[in-house]
């Protein structure tokens, strides 16, 4: 039910985020606290309280770690949170009896600070919100934005549940599917990759140790990511079809089909909770920002998972808006204007367009069984492990702590 009513007058905001998963909150946390005279509220249209029955689970980069820390989140969410203490990547069929490993990572970025945590999608939106709520952000649950008008000196924004807002900047961080990309008229750049992913939370016997792996299958990349206790997350990338037939499967077929990609080296597994699949394909979105409007996450891109970034990309985007925004405003401009936005744009841009290409050419590499591919890329892979400075190059990009970043992300204040 919507914790909003009807109004006779429209809400006055400085800026309405439609989304409340992880970007949008960390945007409004984000704004909130560097500036809190503006005035920021949150809708989304899921039902109230749907996000404490999230399942999933993320890796949060080393960067992600520091903003979440910096915005006072981490503190919450540590004691839930599985360092990645080593990665390992091999290469080979389903029916092999062995998988060689070609390319292992350390799981540092620096000194005692692990390159990524996995951490379960709930806990981390908990932590937001109360933020948020310290923070006195609104968030409006269960209702969708019916439309929105750019007047000018700002946006009239109608919701569902028959109510208005009025605010200087409206942000769609309402993901990859966004019905608001839709209504300010702009197009994206997207292809289907004929691959679903399959995500379940798996129970084992013996302990992980922290390490995660990505199995490169003919199908697609197979990923077991650590979370606390003898628990992994599995992201389990199929042909849409037989992801489909997997999912609908009954739990033995399920887990013997799983056992046969994930192997006995954890002793018996064991599927908790559901498991789902999820179209899988490339969307960039050809603007990022509009007069009074703005794209983040995945209403911006949304790439593939083979290398994990797709929730990074999205804290990037929320730690850039929020800076070019707080930055404007203590300036004394407008924050809606499109000259303030595309700073923001310009930012964001070539990362995620670099990112897009980057998982593309990756999903296309390693999703085939063709000989002489599948020769090229396990003596790439062997090369990697043989040069330390380019495997330093990797662990510091998985990090998100390259050159460029926004002052969150590097666990600074706005």
């Amino acid at each position: 039910m919507a914790k909003s009513t009807k109004q006779k007058s429209p809400r006055e905001l400085d800026i309405l985020i439609a989304g409340a998963g992880y970007v949008g909150l960390a945007t409004a946390v984000s704004i909130c606290r560097a500036q809190p005279n503006l005035k920021v509220a949150l809708v989304d249209a899921a039902p109230e309280g749907v996000w404490q029955r999230d399942g999933r689970a993320s890796a949060i980069a080393a960067a992600a770690c520091r903003m979440l820390k910096r915005l006072d989140c981490w503190a919450e969410i540590e004691p839930e949170a599985q360092p990645i203490n080593a990665m390992e990547v091999t290469d080979s069929r389903t029916a092999d009896p062995v998988r060689p490993v070609f390319l292992t990572f350390g799981g540092e970025a620096e000194a005692g600070e692990p390159f990524a945590h996995m951490v379960m999608n709930r806990h981390m939106n908990g932590a937001l919100r109360a933020r948020a709520a310290e923070c006195g952000i609104e968030i409006i649950e269960g209702v969708a934005v019916d439309g929105f008008a750019n007047m000018g000196g700002h946006v009239e924004v109608s919701l569902a549940d028959g109510s208005a807002c009025r605010s200087r900047l409206l942000i769609a961080a309402d993901g990859v599917r966004s019905r608001l990309r839709d209504m300010a008229g702009i197009k994206t750049l997207h292809w289907d990759y004929g691959q679903s992913g399959i995500v379940c939370t798996v129970a084992h016997e013996r302990p992980h140790n922290g390490r995660a792996e990505e199995h490169f299958l003919p199908a697609g990349p197979f990923a077991t990511l650590p979370l606390t206790g003898n628990r992994s997350s599995i992201v389990w990338t199929e042909r849409t079809a037989d992801a489909e037939r997997l999912v609908n499967e009954d739990d033995l077929i399920f887990e013997q089909e799983l056992e046969l990609r994930f192997g006995l080296k954890l002793g018996e597994i064991r599927v908790e909770g559901p498991r789902r699949a999820w179209p899988l394909g490339l969307t960039l979105a050809r603007d990022f920002v509009k007069p009074r409007f703005a794209l983040a996450g995945d209403a911006a891109h949304g790439i593939h998972p083979i290398a994990g970034q797709g929730l990074n990309l999205g804290f990037k985007d929320a730690a850039a808006l929020a800076e070019v925004i707080v930055e404007a405003e203590r300036l004394g401009e407008d924050i809606g204007a499109l000259d303030v936005l595309q700073r923001y744009e310009r930012w964001r841009r070539f990362d995620t367009v670099q990112m897009g290409a980057t998982t593309d050419v990756l999903n296309r590499l390693f999703s085939n069984d063709l000989a002489p591919v599948r020769a090229l890329r396990d003596f790439g892979l062997g090369l990697v492990e043989r040069m330390p400075s380019m495997k330093r190059y990797f662990i510091q990009q998985a990090s998100g702590l390259a050159a460029g970043t926004p002052r969150l992300l590097r666990g600074e204040a706005i």
